[in-house]
């Protein structure tokens, strides 16, 4: 990852580190799953935690919302997922939530460009390579306003509380999301999910208040490990209407 790019184009390709693409070396195609949302086994991925394929039935529930109540070391981060807006991706983070595999895994990206405010998580190698050992298809957002600083219309205003999955390009879902504390400009490339709640978002503010880790070659980077340790310490969901 490219930590000196600021442009706008630039950011927008910065948040896609979410996971490894490569295919799997061994004879044996990976497995995908029979319903919609076509969960795909990624075996040359890093594999410090894995989980078993999400279930995907016939019919994902699309409608309704999913509180998820999550602890972390800085305080409480409350999310609202949208079954409406990404079945698949509502019902994998469920799936990942419910098997623990959030749990005690540092939010490792916190940027501050200009034009990207974010905060990552969910690579349990803290790299930004890591994922559930598998990946699935984007379910991309079409009601984002375009965003006012971008005259080609290309781009979207990703808005403050937004939640949203991190990619390596299409169709790579698989466990790092994105939380935006501030009002974000970025091709509509990255699946929509949720939003975060009140509570939440003042522990985001208080974390990226406490800026970036300084490296030896850059001593104010707008992109990196936050200086305040962000882990998720726990992942729940709290209510499945």
């Amino acid at each position: 990852m490219n930590r000196v790019l600021m442009t706008a184009v630039a950011a927008t390709a910065l948040v896609v580190s979410g996971g490894s693409t490569t295919a799997s070396a061994s004879d044996a195609p990976p497995r995908t799953t029979h319903g919609p949302c076509q969960y795909t086994q990624t075996p040359d991925e890093p594999a410090a935690r894995r989980v078993s394929l999400p279930p995907d039935p016939r019919h994902t529930p699309s409608h309704g919302t999913v509180g998820v109540a999550v602890r972390t070391s800085q305080g409480p981060l409350p999310l609202r997922l949208d079954r409406a807006k990404a079945p698949c991706t509502v019902q994998s983070f469920v799936h990942l939530a419910r098997h623990r595999f959030y749990d005690r895994t540092v939010c490792h990206r916190l940027t501050a460009y200009p034009t990207l405010k974010v905060l990552q998580c969910g690579d349990p190698t803290g790299t930004g390579e890591g994922g559930p050992g598998y990946k699935y298809k984007d379910e991309l957002p079409v009601d984002l306003p375009p965003a006012p600083s971008d005259p080609t219309g290309v781009r979207r205003l990703y808005g403050r509380g937004l939640l949203a999955m991190a990619n390596a390009g299409p169709d790579t879902n698989g466990s790092q999301f994105f939380v935006v504390y501030g009002d974000s400009t970025l091709r509509p490339d990255y699946t929509v999910f949720g939003t975060v709640g009140a509570a939440g978002l003042k522990t985001l503010d208080k974390i990226a208040a406490g800026g970036i880790e300084p490296t030896t070659q850059d001593p104010a980077p707008v992109d990196g490990t936050p200086v305040l340790r962000s882990e998720l310490l726990s992942v729940r969901p709290s209510y499945l209407p």
